[in-house]
């Protein structure tokens, strides 16, 4: 089983994106995901960059890929997913279907968890576009993926979203800058100030959801660590973890060693606490509302 940094979610200064890179190259990670993937508006980096960051890490022996955006709001937004693509130097992860279009019969792509892969025929389509890896669509639990997998096209890759606040949806408006009350075409790059998102809590002071720009999060972060065994039984070949501002190492040597024995420690979750941003969830996993958690023995 292998483990794989998904790409960055949240708007970072130039040289702090940089300095997490070379740290995660020293990581056990296996996997990396580059690229702008939320906001077209944020050019702290520019494509030459995160092409550097990518040759460094393979240099560190990493398979880097290169993410697209998942909302495609412009000529120029399309313009700069058609430039991403026809760069043949990495894999690619097609995060909207004018990538998959533009990829599909020319290239191996990875199909990501945007695409709302749901069943068996829908992912025999995508593999027959040249999808060799797949990353499992949030909401999906553990029993209907090991159903779906039985019958999945041969050599094609499986990747869950493992670990991270999750991404649970993207709009054209930027709730960032609607908070401040700045227009979404002057924003002013609030988000930069908020490297983990910004928490929304309800009227009874309850962490709710995260913004995140033009994109919203669950404020509970969910964590499969205790779920390996369930992973490992339904044919999952890949864990993907999200970026963090803090403590990403941390979390990157506990699902090491976790994968590494075939299960967590039974302390494991608790262990990893003070190194996430909120309280644990799995519920997705599970089939129940996201934000539960459920615990080993209940599951």
């Amino acid at each position: 089983m292998k483990l794989a940094l998904g790409p960055l979610q949240y708007y970072w200064h130039r040289d702090t994106v940089f300095e997490f890179y070379q740290a995660m190259a020293e990581t056990p990670v296996d996997i990396v995901y580059l690229g702008e993937a939320v906001c077209s508006r944020r050019h702290e980096l520019k494509q030459s960059d995160w092409l550097d960051i990518a040759r460094m890490l393979r240099g560190a022996g990493k398979e880097a890929v290169m993410s697209t955006m998942v909302l495609l709001e412009s000529t120029a937004d399309v313009a700069d997913m058609h430039k991403i693509v026809r760069d043949e130097e990495f894999l690619i992860e097609a995060n909207d279907m004018g990538a998959v279009h533009k990829l599909a019969g020319r290239r191996a792509f990875v199909a990501g968890p945007q695409l709302n892969v749901f069943n068996a025929d829908t992912l025999a389509w995508m593999a027959g576009l040249g999808a060799r890896r797949w990353v499992m669509p949030l909401e999906m639990q553990h029993k209907v993926l090991a159903l779906l997998l039985q019958d999945r096209p041969a050599g094609l890759e499986t990747e869950v979203f493992a670990y991270g606040r999750m991404p649970l949806a993207f709009s054209a408006r930027c709730f960032t800058a609607r908070h401040y009350n700045l227009p979404k075409d002057d924003c002013g790059f609030r988000c930069i100030e908020h490297p983990d998102g910004q928490l929304l809590q309800t009227r009874e002071k309850e962490a709710f959801l995260v913004i995140n720009g033009i994109q919203t999060q669950s404020a509970r972060v969910h964590n499969l660590i205790q779920d390996i065994p369930s992973l490992r039984a339904a044919g999952v070949e890949i864990l993907r973890l999200s970026p963090q501002s803090r403590h990403m190492a941390q979390v990157i040597a506990a699902f090491d060693s976790a994968r590494r024995m075939g299960q967590a420690e039974p302390e494991a979750l608790q262990a990893m606490r003070p190194f996430m941003p909120d309280a644990p969830c799995n519920g997705y996993w599970h089939g129940k509302p996201g934000l539960d958690l459920i615990e080993p023995a209940l599951a």
